[in-house]
């Protein structure tokens, strides 16, 4: 029980948990440039690597998807749920948040990736200098614009659907 009226959305404790996804998406960041080094997208990693392929197009924004790539997108993504596997409860607003917290997770680590990083800094963030991001929208690669816009909507989402659970 969380001592508030029914319907009442508990936006601090959100914005309290995507604070914390931040703040683990800085450790990450900082965690990943001491793996990559100046050679994003596992340039220089000993890794398999898919180059071309009509579902990378759809799913993985043109990028190619690796063998680092498949296994940390995967662990993230169970880190990330791992709360509701422990909980044994799976509400489809818990279930929301985590993707809304994933989401979010990948944008600001891959932004901080470049804002820390000692080989690019923010004044090499573009498509020049960054070839595996092949979209880019107003100055930022498209996948943040989805990631963002995702990760608000399924905040929103998650809230929505708390207000419908019983208490």
């Amino acid at each position: 029980m969380s001592g508030r009226p029914p319907g009442t959305a508990d936006w601090p404790r959100t914005v309290m948990y995507f604070a914390w996804v931040m703040l683990m998406a800085f450790f990450f960041a900082n965690a990943e440039i001491q793996i990559e080094g100046g050679a994003g997208w596992a340039g220089s990693l000993p890794t398999w690597r898919i180059e071309k392929h009509w579902a990378l197009d759809i799913f993985w924004g043109g990028r190619a998807m690796t063998g680092y790539h498949a296994w940390v997108f995967s662990f993230m993504a169970l880190a990330f749920f791992a709360p509701l596997a422990f909980n044994g409860r799976w509400r489809w607003s818990d279930v929301a948040l985590a993707a809304g917290g994933l989401s979010a997770f990948w944008v600001v680590e891959d932004f901080l990736w470049f804002v820390i990083n000692p080989a690019y800094g923010v004044a090499r963030f573009d498509p020049v200098h960054v070839p595996w991001h092949p979209r880019w929208v107003l100055g930022l690669p498209l996948d943040y614009w989805w990631g963002g816009i995702g990760a608000v909507a399924l905040a929103w989402l998650h809230h929505r659907l708390r207000a419908r659970e019983p208490r």
